[in-house]
């Protein structure tokens, strides 16, 4: 998948100001965040109507991992008829995206192709998937990831594998985008100096055991020391192996947690 120069399309665009991780107050509460490249936000289309599109060609947003595909809406008589989605894996200039919101069974779906669970076959890779019906879709819109069909287990839900690798049930009536998403090899991208980060909003990371005592719990000691107890946060928290998130109740939908 190649990207092309043409120009973005500028009434998707939106203004985006930079925090540099503090809050109204103007206190840090995010560390290493400050700089980066001046961006631009595009807006996406989550929730398409009943039609049909072409791709026109790929877009870079510096905004996601993912490349966007420029969408050509032929069914409206506006000016701005082009819209964005996240490119599927496989998508090609002048493809035709369709959109399927009612259920049937004699529909033949590509990458890129919008529809109700229910239209999925089982073992389906998809990508942009709903939680809740005519929600914001919320599951696998990183790069490369893709969630998969298992089974259709009663008539209002299937199972669904999660990029987690937990199994959730889902609504049939949620909505998803056929494909694995673009630029699955993302991860793979070397960093290759300091001031690459600098670009990406990242400022430099010191160690604890390079503070003082007033800085950090891991902080001073005579010359170099591991610190002596269970590695913590500047704020004293566990980190480095140990659980970090609240033990909170899982609801009856999620079925298999990943160990």
């Amino acid at each position: 998948m190649k990207i092309t120069q043409f120009k973005g399309n500028k009434a998707a665009f939106r203004a985006k100001t930079k925090k540099g991780g503090r809050n109204n107050f103007g206190r840090i509460t995010v560390r290493h965040q400050g700089g980066g490249h001046k961006q631009t936000f595009r807006k996406i289309n989550w929730s398409r109507k009943e039609d049909t599109g072409i791709v026109t060609n790929f877009e870079y947003d510096p905004n996601r991992t993912a490349y966007l595909a420029k969408i050509f809406d032929n069914t409206t008589i506006n000016k701005n008829n082009f819209y964005y989605i996240l490119a599927p894996k496989g998508l090609k200039i002048f493809d035709k995206i369709k959109t399927f919101l009612k259920q049937s069974k004699n529909i033949y779906l590509a990458p890129g192709d919008f529809t109700i669970l229910a239209n999925f076959e089982i073992g389906d890779l998809i990508h942009s998937l709903e939680n809740v019906p005519n929600n914001k879709t919320i599951y696998a819109r990183a790069a490369g990831t893709y969630c998969q069909t298992l089974q259709h287990s009663s008539l209002k839900y299937a199972k669904v594998r999660l990029p987690s690798g937990n199994q959730r049930l889902i609504s049939l009536k949620a909505k998803a985008t056929l494909g694995v998403v673009s630029n699955e090899k993302h991860n793979q991208k070397i960093i290759g100096k300091a001031g690459r980060s600098r670009w990406l909003n990242i400022r430099p990371t010191v160690r604890g055991v390079a503070m003082n005592p007033v800085d950090h719990p891991h902080g001073g000691g005579q010359g170099k020391t591991k610190g002596g107890r269970p590695s913590v946060t500047p704020y004293s928290l566990p980190t480095k192996g140990q659980p970090t998130r609240n033990k909170r109740k899982y609801n009856n939908f999620i079925i298999k947690v990943k160990k």
